[in-house]
């Protein structure tokens, strides 16, 4: 018995050690880690939007809804929003910049877990350069990935979905 309460201290002192390290660690590199994914995320619409001087968030209480994409004069000259959707093994999240004509400048494929091979290829420009001046809201033209046709779907249905959803609210931005 007392061997069993001797051990039992001695993990419960290394658990509290080993915690009071991770915490240490977690705060001395938690403004480092939300700053790196600034960037990233900033890149990101960049790349989907290279147009744009800047970016202003539209929110809706906690949720972002979408960016709006602006020139150099402070014009709206596009918008950009995130779409997500259950590809075959995982959520899948993509970032999209469409032009106040509703037609798509690119996608990016910022998420996802896919099965290797044939699952990740929607993240390769081969499949996401086809949405380049296709119409948001129907994506006519957009050929699935054969073998990957439920990845293929998830992005083109969610891309639909979300501009569709958004489509009033980036109307009155115009």
């Amino acid at each position: 018995m007392r061997e069993t309460l001797r051990y039992g201290l001695i993990l419960a002192f290394i658990c509290t050690i080993a915690g009071g390290l991770l915490a240490g660690v977690n705060t001395l590199t938690h403004p480092r880690i939300v700053a790196q994914a600034l960037a990233e995320e900033q890149n990101a619409l960049k790349e989907v939007m290279p147009q744009a001087a800047e970016f202003s968030e539209v929110r809706e209480g906690e949720n972002l809804l979408y960016y709006k994409a602006l020139d150099s004069q402070g014009k709206v000259i596009g918008f950009v929003f995130k779409a997500s959707a259950k590809g075959y093994s995982s959520v899948i999240e993509t970032l999209a910049g469409i032009f106040p004509d509703e037609k798509i400048s690119a996608i990016k494929v910022i998420s996802l877990n896919e099965t290797p091979g044939l699952g990740m290829r929607v993240a390769e420009s081969s499949f996401t350069d086809q949405f380049r001046g296709r119409d948001a809201l129907s994506l006519s033209g957009v050929q699935a990935i054969s073998g990957a046709t439920i990845s293929s779907r998830a992005v083109m249905d969610s891309v639909i979905k979300k501009a569709r959803q958004l489509k009033d609210l980036m109307n009155n931005e115009k």
